[in-house]
Parts: structure tokens; C-alpha cells; sequence
């Protein structure tokens, strides 16, 4: 049953129900079996004790304490290394897959979602980009801890994207004055986003997220249309103004035809730091029940949290790892840093997904001599 991954292995080592345990392994943001994933699995004896290496077609690095923790149950007391080898071809420059982070209002927190998105897929083990759509507002070299900072160019023609966190980011806010305002009209802000991102000497990615402008405008019909879209996603709060202009969002992303990852919903809750009470400010369920109209994953729903904006305000996003004591001193924090990695988890797997099934429908072309 398992002569193909000890074959992977060359090595006796690894028994049936260690073996069986990688196979069967799965996770709720992993719907199927880790065996139907695998790409390799090799065992290495080295003097500091057993190495065993897996390799899947994506970024999964924190799904690896869970499964070197059922591994252990059944006698591997070895190491675990998770590596990706992303398979999936480029569709702009070095990247091959694009996100949308979409809103149809603004406050409701979609740049910090995008941001913490982007830190998450890179925790993840994806190499990940960050673009600052926003043109009339980017506010993301400020969450990131770049606020002044500037663009440089290697040749006069490109841009050379700036690298935090282990995430490359590029934003009109490098290119413009922080303090004064971006006055142009659609068709012109449109074309300089376009810019931004063919002019950017990106390096190979798996993800570019874009943080978009808020509205379903010109600009956002233009990335749309102009831009390879992997898929998108709509933040939005509980309350029903939000929820009004959220509906607007997903519509213009059905009229264009990208797939829509799933919803965000912010500022779900209040939690009182004092008594624990936890108060719905906004409204209750209002993100649930509108992506159960229209059939989408509610990837992640966040609370209404002083921490989340101070991280933001300070250019460390709370999403970082928290293992990070200097970032993530308190358990509510963490709670929010691992509903963040949850959702990078399910993009990622929704993402492979879709391309998986794009590549199997494409017609196989076969040359002869006749």
C-alpha cells in the first residue's frame, strides 16, 4: 500500500502507521488528505537525529507542528522540514498569482487586512507581494514601518519594490509626497497602478496582493479587467451600510467574471478588555449572512480591537509571528494573528485549487511528424 513513499524514503525507518499518518493527514482548511498532495517525501539520517522532508505544492508551514505532533504519537521522533514547489506557471512578469482585496466602502479596514493577508501568506513560506493600490489614500508604507520612505530605481526605467517582513510591497506613496493629495482623475490614476506594477522589478512570486481602492470605480474596473486575477476578496463590517456597498463589490466582480475567494468580516464584535463582555457594535452575522446569499466562505471574522489599530499605526502588523513576544504579548492579539494565518490558509488552498483545476481543463497539445 505504501511502496511509493518508501520508495521517496529509501529507507526503513519511516513505518506503515507513520507513513499512514502523513498520508491521511488533514486539517479544516486542508480538505483533502495530505497524500493526495504530497510531491515528495524523502528521510534523511543526519547526527542530530532524523530529518524527514516533505514537499507540497504550496506554502504550508504551520500546518507542520500539528503533524510532527501525530507523528510523535506514532514513534518518529525525528525533525520535520516542509518545503513548496509552486508548479502553477506566471501570468504577469515573475508573478503567478494575483489577489484583490476589494471593499466597497472605505473604513472598514481593508488595507489592514491586505497587509496582514500579505505577512500571513510569507509566514506561510510563500513568497509574497504587496501592491498599494489605494492611490488616493496608501496607507500601507505606514502599517508596514516605511512612512518617507522613497523609490529607487537601478536603470531610470524600473522600480525596485521595498522588502519588510518578508514581504516585497511597492506603493504610490513611495513616488508621491505623503503629505499632499493625489488629484487625478480616473483614467490617469489608472494607468500609473498599471505602471506600478509592470515597472516593478518584481521577484518571483506566488502571491501579489493588491489593496484596493475602496468603490467599484474606474480604477477598480480597470485593475480588473487589465490584470491576470487569480481571485478576490471583499472585506467588509457587520452593519448594513457596509454590507450595502459590500453587495456592490461582489457584483461588479461576478460582472467581470473573477472568482470571489470569500468574505472578511471586521470589527465583528467588541470584547471589553476589563469584564470580557463581548458587545456587537456593528451588528451581528451580517458578513455570514451576506456570503450565504451568495454562496461564498466567510474566510475569517475579526474583532473590534485597540491592539490591531496600534500595531497598524506602528508599522508592525499584529499578523506577525507570534512567537514574536515584542509583537504579540497578549492572548487576544494572538487569537487575532491566528485568524489572520487561518485565512492565508484557506487563499492558499482556494488559490491551488482553482489553478489546479484551470490546468487540467486546458487542452493537451501533442506534435507528431505526420
Amino acid at each position: 500500500m505504501f511502496g511509493w513513499w518508501k520508495n521517496k524514503t529509501k529507507t526503513a525507518t519511516i513505518t506503515d502507521a507513520q507513513l499512514a499518518v502523513i498520508q491521511n493527514f488533514q486539517t479544516d482548511e486542508l480538505p483533502v488528505a495530505l497524500g493526495e498532495l504530497l510531491l515528495d517525501l524523502q528521510l534523511e539520517q543526519k547526527t542530530a537525529g532524523d530529518m524527514l522532508k516533505l514537499q507540497l505544492p504550496f506554502a504550508a508551514q504551520s500546518i507542520a507542528p500539528l503533524l510532527l505532533q501525530q507523528l510523535n504519537e506514532v514513534g518518529f521522533h525525528g525533525q520535520l522540514e516542509l518545503s513548496a514547489l509552486n508548479q502553477l506557471p506566471t501570468t504577469i512578469g515573475n508573478i503567478k498569482q494575483i489577489i484583490l482585496i476589494a471593499s466597497g466602502k472605505g473604513g472598514v479596514g481593508k488595507s489592514t487586512t491586505a497587509v496582514n493577508l500579505a505577512v500571513s501568506l510569507a509566514q506561510e513560506g510563500a513568497k509574497t507581494g504587496l501592491l498599494d493600490a489605494d492611490i488616493y489614500g496608501p496607507s500601507i508604507p505606514t502599517m508596514l514601518g516605511l512612512y518617507g520612505a522613497k523609490a529607487t530605481s537601478p536603470d531610470d526605467k524600473h522600480l525596485l519594490p521595498q522588502h519588510k517582513f518578508g514581504i516585497f510591497m511597492q506603493s504610490i506613496g513611495f513616488l508621491v509626497d505623503p503629505e499632499a493629495a493625489s488629484v487625478w482623475r480616473g483614467p490617469m490614476a489608472s494607468q500609473a497602478l498599471l505602471q506600478l506594477i509592470n515597472e516593478t522589478q518584481w521577484p518571483e512570486l506566488d502571491y501579489l496582493v493588491v489593496d484596493m481602492p475602496p468603490g467599484t470605480g474606474d480604477i477598480q474596473l480597470t485593475l480588473a479587467q487589465k490584470l491576470p486575477v487569480a481571485g478576490a476578496i471583499v472585506v467588509t463590517t457587520p452593519q448594513d451600510v457596509a454590507l450595502a456597498d459590500a453587495k456592490k463589490g461582489i457584483s461588479m466582480f461576478n460582472q467581470v467574471n473573477i472568482p470571489l475567494l470569500g468574505l472578511v468580516e471586521n470589527m465583528s464584535y467588541y470584547q471589553c478588555s476589563s469584564c470580557g463582555q463581548i458587545d456587537d457594535i456593528f451588528g451581528t452575522n451580517g458578513g455570514v449572512e451576506l456570503a450565504q446569499r451568495y454562496q461564498v466562505p466567510v474566510l475569517g471574522q475579526l474583532p473590534l480591537l485597540k491592539a490591531i489599530r496600534e500595531h497598524s499605526d506602528n508599522g508592525r502588523p499584529i499578523a506577525l509571528d507570534e512567537s514574536d513576544q515584542s509583537a504579540i504579548s497578549q492572548p487576544e492579539n494572538k487569537q487575532c494573528a491566528d485568524i489572520y494565518r487561518k485565512i492565508a490558509r484557506q487563499v492558499i488552498f482556494a488559490l491551488y485549487w482553482r489553478g489546479k483545476k484551470i490546468s487540467e481543463q486546458q487542452p493537451q497539445i501533442i506534435m507528431t511528424d505526420d
